[in-house]
Protein backbone atom coordinates (compact mmCIF):
# COMPACT_ATOMS: atom_id res chain seq x y z
CA UNK A 1 0.00 0.00 0.00
CA UNK A 2 2.54 2.31 0.58
CA UNK A 3 4.28 1.94 -2.84
CA UNK A 4 0.87 2.95 -4.24
CA UNK A 5 0.69 6.03 -2.35
CA UNK A 6 4.29 6.99 -3.03
CA UNK A 7 3.68 6.60 -6.75
CA UNK A 8 0.07 8.69 -6.98
CA UNK A 9 2.14 11.17 -4.93
CA UNK A 10 4.24 11.51 -7.72
CA UNK A 11 1.72 11.09 -10.25
CA UNK A 12 -0.25 13.86 -8.48
CA UNK A 13 3.07 16.10 -8.66
CA UNK A 14 3.46 15.09 -12.41
CA UNK A 15 -0.12 15.94 -13.66
CA UNK A 16 0.48 19.45 -11.69
CA UNK A 17 3.18 20.34 -13.68
CA UNK A 18 5.47 20.15 -10.94
CA UNK A 19 8.06 17.48 -10.09
CA UNK A 20 9.54 17.51 -6.42
CA UNK A 21 12.63 18.75 -7.69
CA UNK A 22 11.81 21.79 -8.82
CA UNK A 23 10.16 22.74 -5.24
CA UNK A 24 13.87 22.11 -4.52
CA UNK A 25 15.23 24.47 -6.51
CA UNK A 26 12.89 27.05 -5.65
CA UNK A 27 13.82 26.61 -1.95
CA UNK A 28 17.66 26.67 -3.21
CA UNK A 29 17.48 29.37 -4.60
CA UNK A 30 15.01 31.11 -1.76
CA UNK A 31 18.30 30.60 0.73
CA UNK A 32 21.15 31.30 -2.14
CA UNK A 33 19.08 34.80 -1.91
CA UNK A 34 18.65 35.45 1.96
CA UNK A 35 22.64 34.52 2.40
CA UNK A 36 23.37 37.23 -0.58
CA UNK A 37 21.18 40.02 0.91
CA UNK A 38 22.27 38.95 4.29
CA UNK A 39 25.72 38.46 4.57
CA UNK A 40 27.52 38.47 1.12
CA UNK A 41 26.07 41.71 0.03
CA UNK A 42 27.13 43.77 2.90
CA UNK A 43 30.85 42.40 3.19
CA UNK A 44 31.46 43.45 -0.76
CA UNK A 45 30.57 47.15 0.51
CA UNK A 46 32.16 46.89 3.60
CA UNK A 47 35.39 45.81 1.53
CA UNK A 48 34.35 48.32 -1.23
CA UNK A 49 34.41 51.10 0.93
CA UNK A 50 37.44 49.98 2.93
CA UNK A 51 39.40 50.06 -0.22
CA UNK A 52 38.07 53.73 -1.28
CA UNK A 53 39.47 54.78 2.53
CA UNK A 54 42.86 53.23 1.52
CA UNK A 55 43.08 55.11 -1.63
CA UNK A 56 42.51 57.90 -0.13
CA UNK A 57 44.88 58.26 1.89
CA UNK A 58 47.19 61.36 2.10
CA UNK A 59 50.13 62.74 3.20
CA UNK A 60 49.06 64.28 6.98
CA UNK A 61 46.75 61.69 7.43
CA UNK A 62 46.56 60.04 10.88
CA UNK A 63 46.40 56.07 10.78
CA UNK A 64 46.39 53.33 12.73
CA UNK A 65 47.85 49.99 11.05
CA UNK A 66 46.37 46.71 11.23
CA UNK A 67 49.64 46.03 14.09
CA UNK A 68 48.09 48.43 16.14
CA UNK A 69 50.69 51.03 14.76
CA UNK A 70 49.82 54.67 15.24
CA UNK A 71 51.50 57.42 13.26
CA UNK A 72 50.51 60.14 10.24
CA UNK A 73 51.77 60.19 7.18
CA UNK A 74 54.51 61.68 5.30
CA UNK A 75 54.51 60.69 2.07
CA UNK A 76 52.08 58.01 0.08
CA UNK A 77 53.41 56.14 -3.08
CA UNK A 78 51.50 53.37 -4.91
CA UNK A 79 51.42 50.79 -2.59
CA UNK A 80 53.74 52.03 0.52
CA UNK A 81 53.49 54.41 3.27
CA UNK A 82 55.96 56.34 4.84
CA UNK A 83 54.74 56.75 8.54
CA UNK A 84 55.85 59.15 11.03
CA UNK A 85 55.35 57.42 14.74
CA UNK A 86 57.15 59.21 16.43
CA UNK A 87 59.80 62.71 15.99
CA UNK A 88 62.19 61.40 14.12
CA UNK A 89 61.30 57.48 13.98
CA UNK A 90 59.95 56.73 10.32
CA UNK A 91 58.73 53.42 8.97
CA UNK A 92 57.44 52.42 5.95
CA UNK A 93 54.34 50.86 6.07
CA UNK A 94 51.62 49.12 2.81
CA UNK A 95 48.77 50.58 2.27
CA UNK A 96 46.60 46.92 3.04
CA UNK A 97 48.03 47.04 6.31
CA UNK A 98 46.22 50.14 7.50
CA UNK A 99 43.06 49.57 9.46
CA UNK A 100 41.81 53.03 10.01
CA UNK A 101 42.14 56.52 9.37
CA UNK A 102 41.90 58.68 12.57
CA UNK A 103 41.87 62.09 11.32
CA UNK A 104 41.59 63.17 7.44
CA UNK A 105 43.64 66.81 6.31
CA UNK A 106 41.21 69.31 5.47
CA UNK A 107 40.64 70.00 1.87
CA UNK A 108 40.79 73.63 0.35
CA UNK A 109 37.39 74.11 0.69
CA UNK A 110 37.44 73.20 4.50
CA UNK A 111 40.06 75.77 4.93
CA UNK A 112 38.34 78.53 3.24
CA UNK A 113 34.73 78.12 5.37
CA UNK A 114 37.07 78.24 8.76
Amino acid sequence: MFISEAFASTAQHAAAGQTPFSGFLIQMFLVFAIFYFIIIRPQQKKMKEHEDMLNAIQPKDELITGGGVYGRVIKADKDTLTVEISKGVEIKVLRSSVREVVSKTQTSTEKKIS
